[in-house]
């Protein structure tokens, strides 16, 4: 069957993918579908249906319209196989998925009409009450998410492999200006999005020991005979293109034990013992990053990522052996991406499974799996690189250890054939760290193991290959490539900001989504007042909807036509939210002194959750939320200044926030971040930014012109230079008034109710280390606010500039990055899905 013919739907085999009283996308075939899973799935009759009764029957019902795509995608793959994409990320912060879904089929208004029937006059009702799903934390579970999204948009044949957490991360609740940690509970109402596969299950060992012995071919072999197991179940969430056929698979592997309940243990009163391997198998798929801060935590960590990667490959090498396919073929049917660090344990898991499991002699099966594999780094923090204590991997992993050192061992052999005598280059290229404790790199073995290496902005790249992996580099210049990271323009305008796309597509056509090229026809109108007028009335609409949410999260009440100035995203020193807040303590001086001419009224708004076990990140949160408070209660501050923290930021959250957002702050440290993508998102929907050079900044400026950025600090080389030039952060704040006496409130307890403790460690470390060179970026950075304030006075020139980040924001588009990751790495093309019968 060629790639262009449909698929034969009418043939009589058990349920067909066209069920017409399944897959109607009038409002009737909805209603009457939610009707129908009311009653047969819920057990509810309409009029005692709660809101959540019809949010699961609305949902369902669009998953049964999902299920004929989904099938007839899964079916053209074993029809005709075509290479397939498995991306590896331990997050996929997908976020909300009914209102995506009603996008993609194309049946908002169908699905709102229908919900008329029960009385329900607005969709939004019935999207407040949908629990985010909390499979991720920050921007890599938000980037494996876009990826996958626009891989069905682009009609890939792709998979995305992760971990279905029973718990997530956290949520996160401010007491007393300090993040708490509450459990997140997001299964607690059943996930309507799932598909259980209890019969694909997977075998992963842990722990025990090997022994060595000849095969019947006369083959010295090592076999692993683990002292512990679990089981991986398997939960597939489809994932659907935008207005195409394509419905690619999510799968989520869910912790079991192999007994779940022991009866002698039982029987002789032992009741904890009965279930232990249950309660120890499932602890793997419970929670998202446990605290790698005591070895119990590192231990599980390394444990859910051996966990998730090693069920993962078990079932593509599965699905080969499905179709007969040849093991060695693995490489042109599958191209598996690694999204950072934490599935580099694949390297050699591919390695123990083609050479222990399906007995292929070593060089076949390195060359299979350095064929298949590729890694995207993500992070030049030397912390964030994973690197595993070598006692702790073995006694978890001990087959993984011996594979490791022969890749290591023959790799080293390569790099003293080609640096004779140079001991120096082999400890800096080892995959084991000999300084202090020795460690395994886990970033060195994702290198030697992979066919490419890619950076996900400019700027990071260049340094992945000049400081990171220079070594590496120099030996495989060929491996080393960027592809630039982009966001869903389907999800963050067309759900997030619905007023400014139903103005997109009226002036550029229904096709901007999927061809953002289109968005440059905007500079047409950039000197047209009457678009202009409307586009600033768009912005100021969405703020209003915001300005409302925030009086009823925090009791706030904010004006909605002052500048928003917005920070949201993980807390990290080297993001610099305290620079932000050092800054607005200089403005609020300001007013105090009666120095606020030509000071823009600013509601200054942040959102993240901080580590667990980060507690400089915590204090900062602390740090903000004193600001606020004093900010907040200070009537001279009315109608100028006002400061919010916006409790557990999340995917649903930032749909309401990226859209209102007049100004982003995006001032990490220059050489800092990697690329970050909220900064891609806020100007998708018209935000300008305040930047340093770093990560994507870089690309955002370029592309959105100089003119339209506020470019402020000092470059990655001048940061560089102040770090191996002996940098004095007392010596900057001598010689700059302002910056002096805000820290000296802060050092007073102005912002703590008189503490002078609490903000102690916060202050030291900037007057006497600064790290992240707070102190010496922050004269450029208030000059550059003076510079937003200034702008903001001319509000027509303000939405031109608006306009403008939009209309050049297209290159962000994660289409664009998918196509650059099909084309340069993963050599793979569309493969389009057709269904005989019309159910769109």
């Amino acid at each position: 069957m060629s790639s262009t013919q449909p698929l034969d739907l009418r043939l009589p085999t058990p349920g067909c993918y066209a069920d017409p009283e399944r897959s109607g996308n009038d409002a009737k075939a909805v209603f009457d579908g939610m009707t129908e899973h009311l009653f047969f799935t819920l057990g509810k009759l309409a009029p005692t249906a709660s809101l959540h009764d019809l949010y699961m029957a609305l949902s369902y019902a669009v998953r049964d319209r999902l299920m004929t795509r989904y099938l007839a995608s899964q079916e053209a793959i074993r029809a005709k196989p075509h290479k397939t994409v498995a991306y590896l990320s331990a997050e996929f912060l997908i976020g909300p998925q009914l209102n995506n879904n009603l996008l993609n089929l194309g049946i908002q208004k169908e699905a709102e009409q229908a919900l008329r029937s029960f009385g329900i006059e607005s969709l939004s009702h019935i999207l407040e009450v949908e629990e985010e799903p909390g499979l991720g934390n920050g921007g890599l579970g938000r980037l494996a998410a876009c990826y996958m999204e626009s891989l069905a948009s682009l009609q890939v044949p792709a998979a995305g492999y992760g971990i279905r957490y029973e718990f997530g991360i956290f949520n996160q609740i401010i007491r007393d200006g300090w993040q708490v940690e509450v459990t997140d509970k997001w299964l607690k109402g059943g996930w309507p999005w799932e598909l259980p596969q209890p019969d694909e299950a997977c075998f992963v060992g842990f722990g025990g020991h090997t022994e060595s012995y000849i095969d019947d071919q006369g083959n010295y072999r090592s076999r692993w005979i683990p002292s512990e197991h679990a089981i991986g179940i398997p939960h597939d969430v489809p994932v659907l293109g935008y207005q195409v056929n394509t419905c690619n698979r999510l799968r989520l592997w869910r912790a079991d034990a192999t007994e779940s309940f022991d009866f002698y243990a039982f029987n002789i009163g032992d009741y904890y013992g009965a279930v232990e391997e249950k309660v120890g198998s499932e602890t793997l798929s419970k929670v998202l990053y446990p605290n790698d801060g005591t070895d119990e935590g590192r231990r599980l960590r390394l444990k859910q990522q051996h966990f998730f990667v090693s069920c993962s490959l078990q079932d593509m090498l599965r699905s080969l052996e499905k179709q007969n396919i040849p093991i060695t073929n693995f490489p042109q049917h599958w191209s598996v991406q690694l999204n950072d660090t934490h599935p580099a344990i694949a390297v050699a898991e591919l390695m123990r499974l083609l050479v222990d499991d399906r007995r292929l002699d070593w060089e076949k099966a390195w060359e299979i799996t350095t064929n298949s594999l590729a890694y995207t780094n993500h992070t030049l923090l030397p912390e964030a690189l994973e690197k595993w204590d070598l006692s702790l991997f073995e006694s978890l992993l001990p087959r993984h250890l011996e594979i490791i050192y022969e890749i290591n061992r023959r790799f080293l052999q390569q790099i003293r054939l080609r640096y004779p005598g140079n001991d120096q280059i082999q400890r800096k290229l080892s995959i084991i760290d000999e300084e202090g404790g020795k460690a395994i790199r886990m970033a060195h073995l994702a290198t030697i193991g992979s066919h490419h290496i890619n950076g996900v902005a400019a700027l990071h790249s260049d340094l992945l290959k000049r400081e990171l992996l220079p070594e590496f580099a120099k030996l495989w210049p060929e491996k080393f490539t960027n592809v630039t990271n982009g966001v869903n323009p389907r999800r963050w305008v067309a759900l997030a900001n619905p007023e400014m796309s139903a103005l997109l597509e009226n002036h550029l056509g229904p096709n901007w989504l999927t061809d953002m090229k289109l968005l440059n026809n905007l500079e047409k109108l950039e000197d047209d007042s009457s678009f202009l007028e409307e586009f600033g009335a768009r912005k100021l609409s969405v703020k209003r909807k915001l300005s409302g949410f925030i009086h009823r999260q925090t009791g706030v009440l904010v004006d909605p036509c002052s500048l928003f100035d917005v920070q949201v995203k993980r807390i990290h020193e080297y993001k610099r939210q305290h620079l932000n807040v050092i800054q607005i303590i200089a403005q609020y001086l300001r007013i105090k002194n009666g120095q606020a001419q030509g000071m823009a009224p600013r509601t200054v708004i942040f959102g993240g959750k901080a580590a667990p076990g980060y507690f400089m990140a915590k204090l900062i949160i602390r740090f903000i939320n004193g600001v606020a408070e004093t900010i907040n209660s200070d009537p001279d501050m009315e109608g100028k200044l006002r400061v919010i923290f916006l409790p557990d930021y999340s995917v649903k959250l930032g749909e309401q926030v990226y859209p209102a957002t007049d100004l982003s702050e995006q001032i990490s440290t220059a050489g800092k971040e990697a690329s970050g993508t909220g900064n891609m998102k806020f100007a998708m929907n018209g935000a300008l930014t305040i930047g340093t050079l770093d990560g994507a900044n870089i690309e955002i400026r370029e592309q959105v012109g100089a003119d339209n950025f506020f470019l402020f600090g000092k470059t990655e080389s001048e940061i560089m230079n102040l770090r191996q030039n002996n940098y004095q952060p007392k010596k900057v704040i001598q010689n700059l008034p302002e910056l002096s006496e805000a820290l000296r409130l802060i050092q007073v307890g102005h912002f703590s109710n008189g503490d002078s403790d609490l903000f102690k460690p916060l202050l030291q470390n900037l007057v006497e280390h600064d790290p992240f060179f707070v102190m010496a970026d922050f004269a450029d950075y208030l000059r550059a606010q003076d510079n937003v304030s200034r702008a903001w006075t001319d509000r027509k020139h303000w939405n031109r500039m608006s306009l403008l980040n939009t209309a050049r924001s297209g290159f962000f588009s994660s289409d664009r990055s998918i196509q650059e990751y099909c084309k340069s790495i993963w050599k793979t093309n569309p493969r389009p899905v057709e269904i005989t019968c019309d159910v769109r």
